[in-house]
Formats: C-alpha cells, sequence, structure tokens
C-alpha cells in the first residue's frame, strides 16, 4: 500500500486522513503550523474565539459523519430565553420579529430557486423589492458576502432556508472548535496516522510526495494555487470584517442582532456555552460583509452602530477586543449560473486532489471542507488500487 500524504491539518485535512486510514491506508498529515485546525482553530486564554466556523447544522452530511465516530463531544443549542432575543435591524430601529415576506420566503425550497438568476430578481418576483432585500442581508450570516442578492437565487436560497429553519438546525460544539479538532486528531492517531506539525511544503516537496502516493492538498485554494503553481485555480468568496469582543454582562442584551439594512449579523456566543469567557463576561462576536473597495474600517463601522441597538453601553462594558479582515477565507459563493459543480475539480490529475471549502463539492459552509475531504480521499484510495509508476518529475504546473 503506498502512503497517502495529506497536506493540511484542518478540518478537510482530518477528514480525508481518517477515510483513507479506515480503509487501511497509510496517511501522513503534514500541518505547516505548530499546531492544528486550521481555521477551526479556537484561541487560547479567557475568551474562546473561532476564527472559522462556529456552528454545525444537524442536518448536514458532516453532522451524520462525526456523530458516528464518537467526535462530536458535547454541543449545545441556543436556550428557548434566549431565542427570544433575537432581533432584527429594520429601516434603523430594532424590531423582535422579521417582516412577514422573509418567513415565507425562508420556507421554501431551494429546488423552486433558479441557478441563472441572481436571488434579488427572483426573490423580488415572490414577495416584492423591500422583502427581496431583507431576505438576502437575512442570508447573509451564512454567506460572508457584502452583496447577496447578486448571487445565484439557488445558492443563496438553499442558505436561507438551512438558516432560518425552525427548530434551528445549528448546534455548537462546548468548548469551541478545537474540541472536535482534538477529537479528530485522537482519532486519526488511533489509526496509526502520522502527524506533522510545522512541515511546510512547498511546490518541490510536493514533488517528491507525489512520488511516492497520492497527495491531499486540503488548504486554502488560495494556498493551493501557489502551491500547484496553477493561477486558473481560483473560485469567487468574500471579504469580511470580523469583531470579537468581551462584554461586562448586562441583563437585556440581544442573544443575536441580524441587519436586514445592509449584510451583518452579531451573536453572544456565550449565551448557548458559558466556557467561551469568564463568568460575568460574555462573548460577542460579529461579521460585516465589505466590498472589494472598501476597507475594514468600513465593516467595523456598520458593527459598532449595530452594537449601539442591541448592546446599550457597550463601549463601556467592553474588557477585550480583536478586529480583523477575512479575505478570501469564507467560502465559496456560486454566481448566477453557476453551481458547486463548476467550483475546481477535486481531482487535479497525476495524484493530486484537493479539499476545502472552495471546491466542487456541496453543502453549507464548512460541509464542504467535509464532503470534499471524504470524497479526495476516496479517489486517493482508487488511484493507490491501480498505481501509475512514473520515472520523471511530475509535471504539477499542468496539474
Amino acid at each position: 500500500m503506498q502512503r497517502i500524504h495529506v497536506v493540511g491539518g484542518g478540518l478537510a485535512g482530518f477528514t480525508a486522513a481518517i477515510t483513507a486510514a479506515e480503509s487501511g491506508a497509510l496517511v501522513t498529515i503534514h500541518e505547516a503550523h505548530h499546531t492544528l485546525g486550521g481555521r477551526a482553530r479556537t484561541a487560547e486564554g479567557p475568551y474562546r474565539t473561532n476564527d472559522g466556523p462556529h456552528a454545525l447544522y444537524r442536518h448536514g452530511p458532516h453532522w451524520t459523519w462525526l456523530d458516528r465516530r464518537n467526535l462530536l463531544g458535547p454541543t449545545v443549542t441556543v436556550p428557548p430565553l434566549e431565542a427570544t432575543r433575537l432581533r432584527f435591524r429594520h429601516h434603523g430601529t430594532l424590531r423582535r420579529t422579521p417582516p412577514l415576506a422573509v418567513l415565507r420566503l425562508s420556507r421554501r425550497n431551494a429546488t423552486h430557486a433558479p441557478v441563472d438568476t441572481d436571488f434579488h430578481t427572483w426573490a423580488a418576483a415572490q414577495i416584492g423589492e423591500e422583502g427581496a432585500r431583507a431576505a438576502a442581508h437575512y442570508a447573509a450570516v451564512a454567506l460572508y458576502h457584502h452583496d447577496p442578492g447578486s448571487l445565484s437565487a439557488a445558492f443563496v436560497q438553499e442558505r436561507l432556508r438551512r438558516a432560518g429553519a425552525l427548530p434551528p438546525e445549528a448546534r455548537y460544539p462546548v468548548g469551541g472548535w478545537d474540541r472536535i479538532i482534538d477529537r479528530m486528531a485522537s482519532r486519526a492517531w488511533n489509526l496509526s496516522v502520522r502527524i506533522e506539525t510545522a512541515s511546510r511544503i512547498d511546490t518541490a516537496a510536493l514533488d517528491t510526495l507525489a512520488r511516492t502516493g497520492p497527495v491531499v492538498v486540503a488548504t486554502s485554494l488560495d494556498a493551493a494555487r501557489a502551491l500547484l503553481g496553477d493561477p486558473a485555480l481560483t473560485w469567487a468568496s468574500g471579504r469580511t470584517a470580523l469583531v470579537d469582543l468581551a462584554l461586562r454582562t448586562r441583563r437585556g442584551d440581544a442573544f443575536a442582532v441580524s441587519d436586514l439594512d445592509a449584510p451583518g449579523w452579531i451573536e453572544r456566543f456565550t449565551a448557548q456555552d458559558r466556557t467561551l469567557a469568564p463568568a460575568g463576561e460574555q462573548l460577542v462576536q460579529g461579521q460585516f460583509p465589505v466590498a472589494p473597495d472598501e476597507t475594514r474600517a468600513t465593516g467595523t463601522a456598520r458593527a459598532e452602530d449595530l452594537l449601539d441597538l442591541g448592546f446599550p453601553g457597550w463601549r463601556d462594558r467592553t474588557v477585550w477586543r480583536r478586529d480583523a479582515l477575512a479575505s478570501g477565507r469564507t467560502g465559496a459563493v456560486d454566481h448566477p449560473g453557476t453551481t458547486w459543480r463548476d467550483r475546481p475539480a477535486i481531482d487535479r490529475g497525476n495524484g493530486i486532489y484537493l479539499a476545502g471549502d472552495q471546491v466542487a463539492a456541496p453543502g453549507l459552509l464548512s460541509e464542504v471542507s467535509f464532503t470534499s475531504g471524504i470524497e479526495a480521499a476516496l479517489l486517493a484510495l482508487g488511484s493507490t488500487a491501480h498505481p501509475t509508476p512514473s520515472a520523471t518529475p511530475l509535471d504539477l504546473k499542468g496539474a
């Protein structure tokens, strides 16, 4: 059996490694950083912030995959009392309920929405211009894109339906996503997967690895493009201003505020998981997509406006803050006329396979990483069954 190499120790990488190892393959994970997890890392210290995914969606394929392997661990949902504190900004004021038109549209199956039409045009024909704008902005919680209405109607509607599901699909790993990564790493270790941290792979090293067996590149698409030397390896994503705050607790704070006037969302994550911040403090995290010509400051200003509405006195109560900009790190978005099948193929040829959240695999947010990781591993396993010896170096730039 040839060894299968996995470049990247995040969600996609561990999914691929575990899938391959469960079939008896010899697997090595190469992680460039000293710690595992990729964008599923959770910050150390008193404030357990996540850099990437926050919630698992219970009806997604990765929920079943993790559950069958006892890798989920404890998860929590939003307590009923906190759910009543969900607020919506509409026409500049805070409301307890979204417009009825948005609720009606969120119940429609995505199969009713066309792939070739933008969401705003399609939704406006269903519920009117104002309702279409509000629905697009609400769906941004699962899109991280500054103009959701311009994206494929089928793509946005699927995310609107799942984000607005009742009862909510979202479940939150207690303690943060690194708890799941830890369990995945233990599972991989028990399957004899070799895990090498601080193991940065460049193009020359990738060529060497590919001589000994298939390689699954489970990195960001930007990193994969540089590693494979393939400038065509691109797909649209978003730019999002991220705001993390620790606030002294105040009764009456909103659980979450969805901005229906523009794409944006703020959530108090300690509402469902008290382990994320010290006693007497609340961990609040916001995401505010910005256009390519806008700065992080634009998104931060919008975040502060929304905080003024949902978290009165937040400036005086802030004990810790972190601002950041996520560019091209929030998953793929599909423009009209495209679906996940049009994204970069998992099989790149010459025994190289891609996994991550911007490749040709279905799912919502982190589900794409899981799905592509499984598919990449199965393809790699198939290639080891029929190895093709090569006496010359691989032309990775043509992969």
